[in-house]
């Protein structure tokens, strides 16, 4: 097994002389040293990277599918202007903050260094680089025009990650202020109406039904809070647990997913931008049809549109036409069925996917812009009544005695 390259910080001259500084990935200070001289760089320090609270705190910061877009955009913008693959990786390294990313680049400059083509030195890190992304580049290597190919892939995974953000930041917003819901409730119950409870106790009289209910609760809550607190971590445990280790559970999920009103609907235009995006990527960039549709199918995001695809793949390869087959899983709309067709027909499919995917990346754009607009006011809508509510319940007694008294 090969070993780990570590980060080095060196300080040297070159060989006009000058004061220079930087990083560099080795297996050990003797290689670095000796890789710095072929550089006609002198070292005259050379030290393991590391130290500091804040590089603590970064080693552990995880690469991102964002970071991976965002450094193929950076390395397309490199090699567009003529700087060697290599040196590509070098600058764009220089400028990363995460220093996993940082690591990873290098690590597959090391490879291409080496002899490797790029293909086959992205292959050996598959948690961040999945089997599209290195079939798309060995294709762009194969013909030529690995800049090309690296634009597409940047601009293919820049829209992929901005459609998916936006449909995460839309789910998690309504999460987020029911928590906050959860835990003000929880809090109220716990410490502010047993306050009110010890006043109600030297009424005397019979509490309003709805006080007396949220009396209940909050004794409830002060006798279980541990237990409540413990079943909501255990469930959610629970569902991470299985959700990681069961396919079954992950495709019921998914299944269910596009079944929600609304949230299915922005969910299932998602699974057709990401189809019509993928298709157009790999097919623009040379892969054979059948070969691009494995790929989609992959990509696909939900394991209705997966099983569709594979079937798709199935049908074309036995010489069926695409828009024809799409038609006959009947889980694509009639429009993205008839832009294939125009495609297919007039030889420009890549194209047309291209548009189908803007049109429908749009779509979900307008429709997620749409739901987070008309959820704020129905949110603090039930803020208000949750919260509101609880406030009600305590003073109902107050309103009630001083009905009382002013009947006297």
């Amino acid at each position: 097994m090969a070993a780990v390259s570590t980060i080095f910080a060196y300080e040297g001259t070159d060989r006009s002389g000058n004061k220079t500084k930087g990083e560099i990935a080795s297996k050990s200070v003797n290689i670095a040293k000796a890789e710095l001289r072929k550089k006609g760089i002198n070292p005259t320090k050379v030290t393991k990277k590391g130290g500091g609270l804040l590089a603590i705190l970064n080693a552990g910061k995880k690469i991102t599918p964002g970071d991976i877009a965002l450094f193929t955009r950076q390395l397309a913008t490199m090699m567009k202007a003529g700087v060697p693959l290599v040196q590509s990786f070098e600058i764009v390294a220089d400028g990363v903050d995460n220093p996993s990313v940082k690591q990873l680049i290098l690590k597959i400059r090391d490879d291409v260094s080496s002899g490797n083509s790029f293909a086959n030195a992205i292959k050996n890190h598959p948690d961040h680089f999945d089997d599209l992304f290195c079939n798309l580049i060995d294709a762009g290597e194969q013909s030529g025009a690995l800049e090309t190919m690296l634009d597409r892939l940047a601009t293919y995974k820049e829209k992929t990650e901005a459609t998916k953000a936006k449909i995460k930041a839309a789910m998690n917003y309504p999460i987020a202020i029911l928590v906050v819901a959860g835990v003000v409730s929880g809090l109220l119950l716990v410490k502010v109406v047993p306050q009110f409870e010890e006043i109600f106790a030297g009424f005397g009289a019979e509490l309003p039904e709805f006080t007396q209910m949220v009396v209940n609760m909050s004794e409830f809550m002060q006798a279980w809070w541990y237990l409540i607190v413990a079943t909501i971590f255990a469930t959610l445990y629970a569902y991470k647990y299985v959700h990681k280790r069961s396919k079954r559970v992950r495709d019921g999920q998914e299944r269910l997913m596009l079944k929600i009103p609304v949230i299915g609907d922005i969910l299932d235009k998602s699974c057709i931008a990401r189809f019509a995006r993928t298709l157009s990527t790999t097919f623009a960039a040379g892969v054979p049809l059948v070969d691009a549709l494995e790929s989609v199918s992959g990509a696909a995001g939900n394991i209705i549109y997966y099983d569709a695809i594979q079937k798709i793949k199935e049908d074309v390869s036995g010489g069926i036409q695409l828009n024809y087959s799409m038609k006959q899983t009947e889980v694509f709309p009639n429009m993205m069925i008839q832009m294939v067709s125009i495609g297919e027909e007039s030889g420009a499919l890549d194209s047309m996917l291209d548009k189908a995917a803007t049109y429908y990346e749009e779509m979900v754009d307008n429709a997620v812009d749409g739901i987070t607009s008309l959820m704020e006011p129905v949110i603090m809508s039930f803020l208000g009544v949750v919260i509101g509510g609880l406030i009600i319940a305590m003073y109902l007694p107050i309103f009630s005695m001083g009905d009382a008294i002013g009947g006297k």
